[in-house]
């Protein structure tokens, strides 16, 4: 044999094994985004005892861990760059990506309401909570907890319908909100069990994180439908509509 005879590796095959590549690095990306939101689910009922308990030392820790939250969904949203640099994904490969990188930014966002919520619990520390306000608190962590876990577990399973189911679970989180919010002023204006106006207003807020952790995970599930289907959020809605429509006239 020559010296000069080179090793060729059929065309098809090379290209065959790039888009092996591609695909387990994307999964890979997907198993990490997961592992994350799965850290703030974890995080959204810690951070709620740590509100209710009045929890300094509590929330120092979840504060300073968020940092490695923040690291970690920047180091994802670099390797999806990199797919997209090396590999140039198109239609439905393209879609994945794009999808995952829509993710990891609601999952950080999420992770930082998570810290916001500890912040909270030293500006309205010392001052005690009643009750009523104690058992929204209470309801609205559960709630954004499970809508949390489901949008983190469609997306791994690939699961469009339970993605789906997500927008109607958020609307019982709203629910508790506006009566947070009632319960709050209600609290400030009784003369028995009067509440700062300062601690009112943060609760306010308080309530305000939890919801927009639901709308997190509400667009989470749209990202994981709009992963399996290809539709996004009008399309989906104009969907249903259609469906909703042809049922109607089936009856």
């Amino acid at each position: 044999m020559s010296s000069d005879t080179e090793l060729h590796v059929p065309e098809e095959e090379a290209h065959g094994d790039l888009r092996r590549g591609f695909h387990h690095e994307l999964d890979d990306i997907r198993d990490d985004i997961a592992k994350l939101g799965a850290i703030v689910t974890e995080n959204i009922p810690r951070a709620t005892d740590i509100l209710l308990n009045q929890d300094l030392d509590g929330a120092e820790k979840l504060i300073v861990g968020d940092d490695e939250i923040d690291v970690a969904a920047l180091a994802l949203e670099e390797r999806c760059y990199s797919l997209i640099a090396l590999q140039a994904p198109v239609a439905s490969d393209l879609r994945k990506v794009v999808a995952a990188m829509r993710i990891i930014a609601e999952v950080e966002r999420s992770a930082d309401l998570t810290k916001n919520l500890c912040k909270a619990a030293r500006r309205i520390y010392g001052h005690p909570l009643n009750p009523a306000i104690r058992g929204i608190i209470q309801k609205m962590g559960d709630q954004a907890t499970t809508l949390f876990k489901e949008a983190t577990e469609s997306y791994l399973a690939g699961d469009a319908t339970r993605a789906a189911a997500i927008d109607d679970m958020d609307s019982y989180l709203d629910d508790l909100q506006r009566e947070f919010m009632r319960t709050i002023f209600e609290s400030h204006e009784a003369a028995k069990s009067s509440i700062d106006l300062q601690v009112a207003v943060q609760l306010a807020v308080v309530a305000r994180f939890f919801e927009r952790i639901g709308d997190h995970a509400v667009n989470i599930g749209e990202r994981t439908q709009y992963l399996v289907t290809g539709l996004v959020r009008e399309s989906l809605g104009a969907a249903r509509h259609a469906s909703r429509q042809a049922a109607g006239e089936s009856e």
